[in-house]
């Protein structure tokens, strides 16, 4: 098992935020799946779970004009 992998489980997640990460855990298993093993696989592995990260603060991001709830 590729150890990047369990930063892209996303059944501990609320539902919305399963939206958001289900489809980049998908693309990093399908790479694991499909790529030989070497840095730049891993490389691609790390960009995507930073997108991941960014995708999921990016639909819990709140502007100035929200209140904080």
């Amino acid at each position: 098992m590729e150890p990047i992998l369990q930063f892209f489980e996303f059944q501990h997640l609320p539902l919305h935020l399963q939206e958001v990460s289900r489809d980049f855990s998908a693309l990093a298993h399908h790479l694991v799946e499909t790529l030989p093993r070497n840095p730049e696989r891993t490389t691609a592995l790390r960009k995507i779970l930073e997108a991941k990260d960014c995708a999921v603060r990016a639909y819990l991001y709140k502007n100035e004009n929200q209140a904080n709830v």
